[in-house]
Formats: structure tokens, sequence, C-alpha cells
């Protein structure tokens, strides 16, 4: 269109259009070194290869520049100074790049190493707001500027490897609908192991319990039999005993008893008979048997049945 308004049949359009596609210029915003370099003589700037004899010659630090411009292929894109500090204004780049006076010299011979073209712009640059700000302050970048295009490709990388993950863990445990948390899951098991500790002591007291009662049966039964008068006949069926009422069994255990005491008595007498009197077995001192309550004689007979498992167990021990 700017070469039509001189005429579409002018010589100059003609040789235009048979000229393109132009190798100056294209439609994505491209333009070869020739147009930029006369558009900044409109500026007063000249552009310098940064990495030609007649520069290098110059042997300047390029932190004392105040602008480069470098292009690779059929980009373009500035490094400049704003203020007292560098900045790399790639427009591939979400945001301006804060550059480091000590790392400025390696950036550029970076781009080098890339195949980049970097050219000196000499001149005095046109004034400019972000110019004069960051002349009285200066910036702190924390985190480097994605390149455009970077975070939404890195975001779906996370998505589909959280998808590959979630499917993995599908895979591996699959939900059907009774799945826990890993806390609820941990309070679980926790109380399972106390529920095992409580039955397997709720299994050791019963034990201890059926134990204590066959052998209190088996010792009964024997000293029943044995503290029965001569002139009542012994069965040889236990039918019998299991028959009696519970207050014959009550008489008889107390009667059991009573001989047991005495007879200890008597032992304890012998063994001290010159520093004590014989006491009369007739008196009730001597028969604490009959002042026996149903709690102390059912005490007296658990720890006689325990020392005749004990008893049993030596004899075994012993065969």
């Amino acid at each position: 269109m700017r070469m039509a308004e001189g005429g579409v049949s002018s010589e100059e359009y003609r040789t235009f259009l048979q000229q393109q596609p132009s190798v100056n210029m294209d439609d994505s915003g491209f333009f070869s070194i020739q147009v930029i370099s006369n558009a900044l003589k409109v500026w007063g700037l000249e552009l310098i290869l940064f990495n030609s004899p007649e520069y290098q010659r110059l042997g300047i630090d390029p932190i004392n520049e105040k602008s480069f411009i470098c292009n690779y292929k059929e980009h373009w894109f500035t490094v400049r100074k704003l203020g007292k500090q560098w900045f790399n204004l790639n427009s591939l780049l979400m945001g301006p790049e804060l550059i480091s006076d000590t790392y400025l010299a390696l950036f550029l011979a970076q781009l080098q190493q890339e195949g980049y073209s970097i050219f000196v712009v000499k001149g005095d640059l046109p004034d400019c707001e972000a110019d004069q700000l960051l002349q009285m302050i200066r910036v702190q970048q924390m985190q480097r500027p994605k390149l455009i295009g970077e975070e939404t490709a890195q975001s779906r990388d996370q998505r589909l490897s959280r998808s590959d993950v979630d499917q993995a863990i599908e895979v591996s445990h699959p939900f059907d609908g009774t799945g826990m948390l890993d806390e609820d899951e941990e309070n679980f098991q926790r109380a399972l192991a106390l529920s095992r500790q409580e039955i397997d002591m709720e299994d050791e007291e019963a034990d201890l319990r059926r134990a204590i009662q066959l052998s209190m049966q088996g010792s009964r039964r024997s000293e029943f039999l044995d503290s029965l008068p001569q002139n009542v006949p012994q069965s040889p069926h236990t039918s019998q005993t299991d028959s009696l009422s519970s207050e014959e069994l009550r008489k008889r255990r107390q009667a059991y008893f009573e001989k047991q005491q005495q007879q200890l008595q008597q032992q304890g007498q012998t063994l001290n008979l010159h520093d004590k009197p014989t006491p009369s077995s007739s008196t009730p001192e001597a028969d604490p048997g009959g002042d026996m309550s149903e709690e102390d004689m059912l005490q007296a007979a658990m720890n006689m049945s325990l020392e005749s498992v004990r008893n049993h167990l030596n004899t075994e021990e012993e065969k």
C-alpha cells in the first residue's frame, strides 16, 4: 500500500512487485540489518559489529556501552542499559530479564556461541521514562522470567505426569469403594492391634481360670472323699458327689478345712513344745476353722489347688 501511493503504474511499484518476496522485510515484522541501520541513522545512531576487528581493537568493556542489538536468523532483540543496570529485552520472554555487570560479557559470549550476530549501538539514545526512573532506583529480580509458552508447556507436562501417576496408582490399587485415607487406615490398624492384645489377655486369663477350676475339682473330689466318715460307703463314680446339695458340700468343705487346720496347729505345737504350753484342741480358740467365712474357704481352696498343680508339675518334670 505504501509503494502504491506513488502510483500503481510507476516503475518503482512494478519493480517492487517483481522482487516479492522482499529480502528486507516480511509480514511477521522482520527487517534486514540494512533497514534497521538506515532507520537508526535518523536518530543519529550507528551500528558496529561487536566481533569485528575494528571494534575489538578499541578494547571497550561491554558494561561501558549503552545498547546491543542481537540477531539470529529472523529474530531480533535488544540488550540495553536502563539507568545503571542491564536488561535483556527479548520479546520471547514474558518480561525484561535483569543482567548483572559481571554476567554481561559472559551473556554476550554465550550468544555468539549460539550463532547470534551482535551489533553495538553507538550514539546518544533518545530519552525514555524507564531510563529516567531507573536512574533513581535499582531493580532486584528474584526470579528469571520464563519464555512465552514455557509455563503453559510445564503445566501441561505436570498434568500429563500427574495423570500417569494417577493411572499407575489406580492400576496398582483399584478403587472399589472401600478404600480409606492413610490416617483412617493407620487408626484402624492401631485399633485392630489393641483389640488383638485384649483378646490375647482375655484368652490367657480364661486359660488360667480353667486350669484353676479343673485342679480345684480334682483336688476337691479326692479331699472330700478322704473326709467322709468311715461308715459311709464311697462310690467309685463322681456322679454321687455331683448330686450332693450345696449345703452338704459346704459342711464337708468346712469339716475338711477344720481337720487341716488342726493338723497344722498340732505340727506347730510339736515344734514349739519347749517354748509354749500345748493348748487344748477342744477350746473354741483352737478351732478357728469353725469361724471361717465362705470367701476364706474359697481362697484357701484356690491356694491348695495351685499347690497341688505345682506338685503335679514337679512330679512330671522329675519323671
